[in-house]
């Protein structure tokens, strides 16, 4: 892969700190729980046609599978090469004459082993074709709701968007519920949260903004989420409650499949393949 100018290399610096900071509460809330676990780390190297080992970038997947977080990965990948030509009529900026593409960006999923405690998914990237542009969001997923949650969650969120627009919340929110929803269930996947894709940086100015938004995005996950697990994660579990959370993940993992955009892109550019699909929970059931 060619050399990161200094707004790439930023971009990334940003998403492996985030992700360093996010494994190091998470693992914190395992010792609290009395758990040794801790997140295993491994690194991988994007694969396609044409592109010798080391060329197209690559990431590392981590993941822990602890007492308080039954499945958590948190992925940072760095990649470069070219759309196939179908595909890049999908991508903003790509064309079947330009379908060059740099992406860098980090995507987490939790699954956890309580029922009270919501699942939770938060990805931020910088995507570059003919444009370049950052998108990504979060957004809560309990098995069972509780309103202060909820609350608190987009508390957070409403936060990081008005310091930087003051439509942001609104447009951002409304955008998630449209987006995290299951047309073949009829229900949303969760209480939402944001999602934003497309904030162009036509210039050094854009560029900065958006990246101070994100930025945001990645400080008000880390201060919403932990207090929440922390608050639930010894709440007392009944058979009804699991059999709950395990329907409610059989509803998680057919958005992932089926809507998620992430999941195509992953897959149509050579991702790792374990990395793509850590979103899927490690047991569900359907009816």
């Amino acid at each position: 892969m060619t050399p990161l100018d200094p707004q790439q290399q930023a971009a990334k610096d940003w998403f492996e700190a985030l992700r360093d900071r996010i494994c190091a509460e998470f693992e914190a809330i395992e010792r609290e729980a009395g758990s040794d676990a801790g997140f295993v780390y491994t690194p991988w190297d994007r694969e396609a046609d044409g592109i010798a080992p080391g060329e197209g970038g690559g990431g590392v997947r981590g993941v822990m599978k602890g007492k308080v977080f039954e499945k958590v990965g948190v992925n940072v990948s760095t990649v470069g090469g070219a759309f196939a030509p179908e595909f890049a009529k999908t991508i903003n900026g790509a064309t079947e004459d330009a379908p060059d593409f740099f992406a860098t960006g980090i995507s987490l999923v939790a699954h956890m082993a309580n029922p009270h405690v919501p699942a939770v998914h938060m990805n931020t990237r910088l995507l570059v074709t003919t444009k370049r542009w950052f998108g990504g969001g979060a957004d809560l997923n309990p098995p069972i709701p509780y309103d202060q949650d909820t609350s608190d969650f987009h508390s957070e969120m409403r936060s990081a968007c008005d310091a930087h627009g003051a439509t942001y919340y609104d447009r951002f929110k409304k955008w998630a519920d449209d987006y995290f929803y299951i047309p073949h269930r009829k229900v949303h996947r969760g209480v939402g949260g944001i999602f934003y894709d497309h904030l162009e940086c036509g210039d050094d100015a854009a560029f900065e903004a958006n990246f101070a938004f994100t930025r945001a995005v990645g400080e008000a996950f880390l201060a919403a989420f932990p207090p929440i697990v922390r608050r639930r994660m010894r709440h007392e579990v009944t058979d009804a409650d699991m059999a709950r959370m395990l329907e409610w993940r059989g509803r998680y993992a057919e958005f992932n499949l089926v809507y998620d955009r992430g999941t195509l892109f992953g897959l149509k550019t050579g991702g790792n393949i374990d990395a793509i699909l850590m979103s899927l929970p490690p047991m569900a059931s359907w009816s």
